[in-house]
């Protein structure tokens, strides 16, 4: 398809309307023709389209929100100058006659990003679920210095193009929410890992979350830790005697821990350290869930409650109450 559209040029648009010219009437004669008076084709819209298909639909939306959330600056003269790659003047006697702005729309469930330059625009949105869709449409060939007829249409999609490529090169984020989802699932729903089946490590169950504190604890023994080692710092998380923690079932979070990559074995030994993505994680977790979720659903529980994130969330149910 791709190929077949790189074929669309100038000449063969032309032929396609000298084709219907000589079955359609119209006003020109066979001698006006001859004296050299016919119809050409001017551009009145030009739009150029960029559409990357994800491999994930379900993560693409995720991925899109963040580009939008970390992009809302895109509208500004220094941006919109990168983007399109002109020279704008802010002030002065004759100041570059555009708007500087970054428009979100909403429409249904779907958002998608405009930026405008002069009488042409950038659309970004989430195409049907599959795909981030790129989109400069240019209304006036003259807001580029490039004039109207079809043989311009080269110079129209060099400038097209250039601009959805600047505007994914400026939208660059320093995060993947994509790679946060698929860690996420993998260390929280059961797998297959190296051939062998391993339950999850469930975000929010006690026993896990223990399990993620006894490890960041033990990240401080240089020389690592061993199943009796884990089982002291265990025990007393669940509220358990360490004795209750049998050796079997030691060895069960230890093989857990160590099939999702958050626990290596020392070689030669039975020994393990927590490998960096084991303690960030150990980290996150355990203070995400004690210090946000286990706190912001106590205030949300709560109908009397009077923090701010209660007030802010009875606000919200108000404004789309009133929306609705």
């Amino acid at each position: 398809m791709q190929r077949i559209s790189d074929r669309l040029d100038a000449a063969r648009i032309d032929r396609l309307l000298r084709k219907w010219l000589a079955r359609l009437p119209h006003p020109f004669t066979a001698a006006d023709r001859r004296a050299g008076y016919r119809y050409d084709i001017s551009v009145l819209q030009a739009e150029f389209s960029l559409t990357q298909m994800l491999d994930r639909p379900a993560s693409g939306r995720a991925f899109f929100e963040t580009v939008i959330r970390e992009n809302l600056d895109v509208g500004r003269p220094d941006q919109v100058s990168l983007i399109f790659d002109r020279r704008l003047r802010t002030r002065g006697a004759r100041p570059t006659p555009t708007r500087f702005r970054t428009r979100v729309f909403t429409q249904g469930v779907t958002p998608s990003l405009h930026v405008e330059y002069k009488h042409s625009r950038i659309k970004q949105y989430h195409k049907e679920g599959r795909a981030l869709r790129t989109e400069t449409t240019i209304n006036d060939t003259r807001d580029f210095r490039i004039g109207k007829r079809l043989c311009n249409l080269p110079a129209l999609r060099e400038v097209g193009f250039s601009a959805n490529r600047r505007l994914l090169d400026a939208q660059t984020i320093s995060h993947d929410p994509i790679i946060g989802d698929t860690v996420f699932h993998t260390i929280n729903q059961p797998t297959i890992i190296d051939g062998q089946r391993v339950a999850g490590l469930r975000f929010g169950d006690p026993r896990v979350h223990a399990l993620l504190a006894a490890i960041a604890i033990c990240r401080l023994q240089p020389d690592g830790f061993a199943n009796h080692h884990l089982r002291e710092h265990l025990a007393p998380l669940l509220g358990w005697a360490p004795e209750q923690l049998t050796p079997g079932r030691m060895t069960y979070d230890l093989r857990r821990l160590r099939l999702h990559g958050l626990i290596e074995r020392i070689p030669h030994t039975h020994r393990y350290r927590p490998t960096p993505l084991g303690w960030r994680t150990a980290w996150f977790y355990t203070h995400a869930y004690n210090r946000f979720v286990r706190t912001g659903t106590a205030h949300i529980a709560d109908h009397a409650s009077t923090s701010p994130l209660g007030r802010a969330l009875d606000d919200l149910a108000r404004r789309s109450a009133i929306a609705a």
